[in-house]
């Protein structure tokens, strides 16, 4: 099982000084973060998309190739690529291209995003939400596929045998499918046999089994062999020294976003009770010391017939750095080790 780290590069004011810090800080902060990342042991690191005041991270692929050039092991991905809003040949050359300043880590979380600012903001109407992730999905695939594209769809216009480069140093760029709780979606993934990153904010993660039962159904039926039928968990996370510790330093930042994101969507304020919920042995936060979070990582993993990768968003709550970069610590020196050895243990 991999372990990662995604971020939203949220730069929200601090819940508990009201300090906001400047974009030139967070994206230093943020260089710091994905270094000790790589020096820690973390497998992968992982960028959004979003088009909002309260992110930095319109431009994933320009913060990777920063993040490329300070490290020299870590996986490198989106997390996810809003691809339905953007040109799959500039979203392949971009890839590729980081996939060769990288030595080959880089890859693709292809998704619809959470958020629809992007639609208007490039022209495009929501009504078109999903012939045009599907169109575009089938375009990026079949410029993976071969150098020389002919295509044609309805919302960009038709390849001709065009050349597109450059290709990366991986044979195969990864491109994994960035999935809700859409069925159509973990279907769409499993026949077209790309692995499935799911994104779990809420809730309980055991009742995502019978989608990743569909998704690895239609791959089967399909013809893809069942390691190809990778699944990748996204989900919120924070790791301290003690559990008490973790909930505190994480609930401010954490309530404060979901609280601001809740008035646009129509949920209701987050309270510490429906917190403490999720952070519960079924709920979806892993959040705890090393132990406690090792463990429900496998408990999640177990009741979803096993995952291939978890990769935590912690930015979401904006903790203070030190914060930040003790959790990742934690999470490379403790936490991976703990999930290894119990796997090793189990045979997995």
């Amino acid at each position: 099982m991999q372990l990662g780290l995604d971020s939203f590069v949220a730069v929200r004011p601090d819940p508990v000084t009201g300090i906001t810090p400047s974009p030139l800080e967070r994206f230093q902060h943020l260089l710091e973060e994905v270094t000790l990342a790589d020096q820690s042991g973390l497998d992968v690191f992982g960028i959004g998309e979003h088009h909002r005041h309260d992110f930095l991270d319109a431009a994933p692929a320009v913060i990777l190739g920063a993040a490329a050039a300070r490290t020299r092991r870590i996986r490198l991905t989106s997390a996810v690529t809003v691809l339905s809003a953007d040109d799959p040949v500039r979203v392949f050359q971009q890839f590729a291209t980081l996939d060769l300043i990288s030595q080959g880590r880089a890859e693709i979380v292809a998704g619809r995003g959470s958020f629809v600012e992007a639609y208007p903001l490039f022209g495009l109407d929501l009504e078109d939400y999903d012939s045009l992730f599907a169109e575009k999905l089938d375009l990026l695939l079949k410029i993976r596929a071969d150098n020389h594209v002919h295509w044609s769809g309805r919302h960009r216009a038709a390849l001709e045998g065009q050349g597109v480069f450059p290709r990366p140093l991986q044979t195969k760029l990864p491109i994994w499918l960035g999935v809700g709780g859409t069925p159509a979606s973990f279907v769409r993934a499993g026949e077209l046999g790309l692995p499935l990153m799911i994104a779990i904010i809420g809730g309980e993660p055991h009742r995502f089994r019978p989608l990743v039962d569909l998704y690895r159904r239609a791959g089967l039926k399909a013809g893809h062999p069942p390691e190809q039928l990778r699944v990748g968990l996204h989900m919120l996370g924070y790791v301290a020294d003690t559990i008490q510790r973790a909930a505190d330093e994480f609930f401010p930042g954490y309530a404060r976003a979901f609280t601001e994101i809740g008035r646009e969507r129509g949920w209701p304020p987050v309270t510490r009770a429906h917190f403490s919920a999720l952070c519960g042995p079924t709920g979806a936060l892993l959040i705890g010391n090393p132990a406690t979070v090792a463990a429900k990582i496998l408990a999640v993993s177990a009741s979803l017939g096993g995952v291939d990768r978890v990769s935590f968003q912690m930015s979401v709550a904006s903790l203070p750095h030190s914060l930040m970069l003790n959790a990742i610590k934690l999470l490379g020196t403790q936490v991976i080790p703990l999930l290894r050895e119990k796997l090793d243990e189990s045979g997995c």
